[in-house]
């Protein structure tokens, strides 16, 4: 058999897909292994009690129960969804948005592949247009799902380092390929891997290039406000018609529903759920169903600043300590833990790529992804890019300090072998 040019694209192996194999074959195994690679949300007691109970809720009700596993809902998302967060933004926000701004999708993966390939790709005048990423490193689930190849361009982020062996990459705003046709931009933030959150200026910024363009800024919140609000400094979350916000229930502790939420200009928002309606049919009633309760409440909000923020908190400092302890003597650095789930290391001058490095590491029992998946549309090879790992704080304390310890311990062995 033979595949199809589209079949061969994404049948493939990518980066994400080997984090999601990687995953899968931990779980199944007998060995343990100390998977602090991939995006999973911690186990927080806190949030899966209040989860748990709202599933006895609706296994009790024969109405839920039919409208949950027996019903369709429309590809635009659950109706009672759709009004609780119009209602919410416009209460907690100020938002002027009506339901028409809003809509669902499954998972925010899944959201992404519809918006870059709405935005971005050939077009009926035979132009190309790319996804402009203002700040990599950038998520990993970004770099494949274009449905066609080169989709993305970047500029060399700004490094600034600081004494206590932190960094933070800062938008090159003077070197950003805007001489190419562009279709939109996107950042995350907080920015999966690093944790870092881009200043209210220079979304700023970002949003007045995306307003002169007449293209769309989309900002991915997967890891901001209000929900999950794993946040650790204060940010703006701002409308405008040119931003087209992008949010999860993921990591507030349902990754397994993989329901999304896009808000954004109607026109948008209806394109999606026509896309919706082709590739899904329907959208999955789990999600919603859990969720709304607790958005009207307001108990969704509270749990994110009361509970999953100080949880990742704490655990990002613990972490961090950790590593400056293991890794004394190393030439090191790691990101501002500024939100999300994840640390992000840099190995100057690394001996070995960081794919070496996450291979050595793997058969020693730690996943951990390696930096270059994250630097799609970087023109040029940058070592930088080969000299990082993403290590998630997110699995219970225990395994957290065992990987560190062995990546200090790799990473120690690396610097003393002979050159």
């Amino acid at each position: 058999m033979e595949f199809s040019a589209f079949g061969k694209r994404f049948s493939r192996i990518t980066g994400i897909g080997q984090l999601m194999e990687d995953l899968g074959e931990a779980i199944a195994g007998t060995r343990e292994i100390l998977m602090l690679g991939g995006g999973n949300p911690a186990y927080i007691p806190e949030i899966l009690a209040v989860l748990q109970e709202r599933m006895r809720q609706l296994a009790a009700d024969p109405v839920m129960v039919r409208q949950l596993v027996a019903n369709y809902d429309p590809p635009r998302g659950n109706r009672k969804f759709i009004h609780a967060l119009r209602d919410f933004f416009r209460q907690e926000y100020g938002w002027p948005i009506e339901t028409e701004n809003i809509v669902q999708t499954s998972g925010s993966q899944s959201a992404f592949f519809m918006l870059f390939n709405l935005f971005a790709g050939a077009f009926d005048d035979g132009s190309r247009r790319k996804i402009l990423l203002p700040l990599v490193p950038e998520y990993i689930g970004y770099t494949d799902v274009g449905l066609q190849e080169d989709l993305f361009t970047a500029g060399r982020p700004e490094i600034e380092t600081f004494p206590d062996r932190s960094f933070k990459y800062h938008v090159p705003f003077h070197q950003l390929p805007v001489e190419q046709p562009i279709g939109a931009i996107c950042l995350s933030r907080p920015t999966n891997p690093t944790g870092n959150v881009i200043s209210d200026a220079s979304i700023r910024q970002l949003l007045e290039l995306a307003t002169t363009r007449q293209i769309p800024l989309i900002i991915d919140n997967a890891y901001g406000q209000p929900f999950p609000n794993i946040l650790f400094r204060e940010a703006r979350l701002d409308w405008s018609e040119q931003i087209i916000h992008c949010f999860s229930l993921s990591k507030f502790g349902l990754p397994g529903v993989r329901t999304g939420v896009v808000i954004a200009d109607p026109t948008i928002t209806k394109a999606i759920t026509r896309m919706n309606g082709i590739l899904n049919l329907a959208l999955g009633n789990l999600g919603p169903l859990l969720f709304t309760p607790l958005l009207n409440s307001g108990e969704a909000l509270r749990l994110g600043r009361e509970v999953i923020m100080p949880y990742y908190r704490d655990k990002s400092r613990m972490a961090i300590e950790v590593l400056h302890r293991e890794l004394a003597g190393i030439d090191y650095y790691v990101h501002k833990s500024e939100g999300a789930i994840f640390l992000w290391l840099w190995f100057p001058n690394l001996p070995i790529p960081s794919e070496e490095l996450y291979q050595r590491l793997k058969q020693r029992g730690v996943l951990v992804i390696s930096g270059h998946h994250f630097f799609p549309g970087l023109q040029g090879d940058w070592r930088h890019s080969h000299e990082c790992l993403r290590v998630s704080y997110a699995m219970e304390e225990r395994v957290v300090r065992e990987g560190i310890r062995i990546i200090a311990e790799e990473v120690r062995q690396l610097y003393r072998r002979p050159q």
